[in-house]
């Protein structure tokens, strides 16, 4: 096994080109390195796409035209930590639009069905303060919430 870490593989019916230019337009450190055509060899139409590497946020890639068999859902989704509103806005608002949909809890499904946490990086520390009070405070703010708010989220757990 090489050293360099792990691809992620996102299985796509018909879109993972379309897909992968998408997702290196969202992300900062991103760009399409390889797209590979079906040779007539089979299974897919001579000249079509078959898989694309792409690098996103520094993260590999293999978007994979594998037909219609399977489909993204809640089990697997990636984790955006932002550092401020104005990260949180940029993602969700990128990554909702044209068909994508928000969801609870700073989760969100893209407009191709995989699901993302757009989360305050600060989160998992308030959530786990030692003071149960605080603690508690910042998870109902959370729960109450689509996209985070970051102002909110830290009043909560401030107790104001």
């Amino acid at each position: 096994m090489t050293t360099d870490g792990f691809t992620t593989c996102l299985w796509f019916d018909g879109q993972a080109e379309e897909a992968a230019h998408y997702y290196v337009s969202v992300f900062k450190n991103s760009r399409v390195d390889r797209v590979s055509r079906h040779t007539g060899a089979g299974p897919g139409p001579e000249g079509s796409v078959l898989t694309v590497e792409f690098t996103a946020n520094g993260q590999r890639f293999l978007a994979l035209n594998g037909g219609p068999q399977f489909t993204f859902n809640e089990s697997i989704s990636f984790q955006i930590l932002c550092s401020d509103q104005q990260e949180i806005d940029h993602y969700w608002n990128r990554l909702t639009e044209n068909g994508g949909a928000g969801g609870p809890c700073g989760w969100l499904k893209d407009r191709y069905g995989v699901s993302w946490q757009v989360v305050y990086d600060r989160l998992p520390t308030l959530m786990s303060d030692p003071d149960p009070e605080k603690a508690a405070r910042a998870a109902r703010a959370m729960m109450s919430m689509g996209k985070l708010d970051v102002a909110a989220l830290e009043k909560a757990y401030a107790g104001e």
